[in-house]
């Protein structure tokens, strides 16, 4: 009989002793720091980004803290990895770039499938361009093309990775122009990329527009071609490649991500604070003084741009499988 009231007052009590263990359980985003994940170097297009969208996203969730922690290597594959494979709790989210994004998986193994994530925002979409040095004797896109052909090898390029938006743009430029291929310099991120350019030990480079404006105002960098629909009013005096007769038009869209499977709760109430920090005035105004093109995309009509760019990539990994 004791026995038996021992277990019905335990059976009673275990509701209650569960309930008051979920309330002292704090609430998403209370319980610590949600990390975001940069899979670059600081310094770069997507680290900027992050650090300038984050703290408006927290500042619309109570509770919310936000570190920003750098893990860059293998053209941000390492990241990715570490924001694809963390507790789905939202406690973890991570930055990206696309088409590098969807590149990587394809070309080598990645422990990431790249469509799996939770996607929360798009927040960049940055042309890609073909650069130089001030002090560069290339004045033009026809000069390079020139010396391309009649010294087949002696001319080299920087990009932010082997699959990276920059790569894949010039391995299109190089099949439209017929040019014998040039050698291919991969770094961690544009970084570390941009003192070899200006030092003089890259004859140019692939980037974004992003990079380049500052650069190109202060007399650093000039332009030899954007791969934009139209000129850039930016950088007026760089022609797009569809001038030049290379119908070629690329990006890198950059937005924040999560791990395959955070609540759906917890994926709306981050989504919401997206649309609200991308329509924030003074964003836009920071965005703008940074040079950053905007295409906002949140949710499922990021999840549709990701999937159109991964469906791209495959077929042209069927036709020009790229490599380092």
């Amino acid at each position: 009989m004791l026995q038996r009231r021992m277990l019905l007052a335990a059976a009673v009590a275990a509701p209650a002793i569960a309930r008051r263990r979920a309330q002292a359980q704090p609430a998403w985003p209370q319980e610590k720091p949600v990390e975001v994940i940069v899979p670059f170097p600081p310094g770069g297009g997507v680290d900027i980004m992050t650090r300038l969208i984050m703290p408006l996203v927290a500042a619309r969730i109570p509770g919310m803290t936000v570190v920003v922690t750098n893990r860059p290597g293998a053209a941000s594959q390492i990241g990715l990895e570490a924001t694809f494979n963390a507790a789905p709790d939202g406690y973890t989210l991570g930055a990206t770039s696309t088409p590098a994004h969807s590149a990587i998986p394809i070309e080598r193994p990645a422990r990431y499938r790249a469509l799996d994530f939770t996607f929360l925002a798009n927040i960049v979409e940055d042309p890609n361009c073909l650069y130089v040095r001030a002090e560069s004797p290339i004045r033009s896109l026809a000069e390079l093309v020139a010396q391309a052909r009649a010294r087949p090898g002696s001319l080299d390029y920087g990009t932010t990775g082997i699959g990276s938006d920059d790569h894949i743009m010039m391995l299109a430029f190089e099949a439209l122009s017929g040019i014998p291929p040039m050698t291919h310099v991969p770094f961690a991120g544009v970084a570390p990329l941009l003192p070899q350019l200006l030092g003089g030990h890259l004859a140019t480079a692939v980037g974004n527009t992003t990079e380049l404006v500052t650069l190109a105002r202060e007399g650093k960098m000039r332009g030899l071609a954007v791969a934009s629909l139209q000129r850039l009013p930016e950088l007026p005096e760089v022609p797009t490649f569809r001038e030049l007769g290379f119908d070629i038009v690329a990006a890198a869209a950059r937005g924040i991500i999560g791990p395959p499977g955070i609540p759906p709760a917890v994926a709306a109430r981050l989504q919401e604070a997206f649309r609200g920090a991308l329509a924030d005035p003074g964003f836009l105004r920071e965005a703008a003084r940074q040079h950053m093109p905007l295409r906002p995309l949140v949710g499922n009509e990021y999840r549709q741009m990701a999937s159109q760019v991964d469906a791209q990539l495959h077929a042209l990994w069927t036709l020009r499988p790229w490599r380092g």
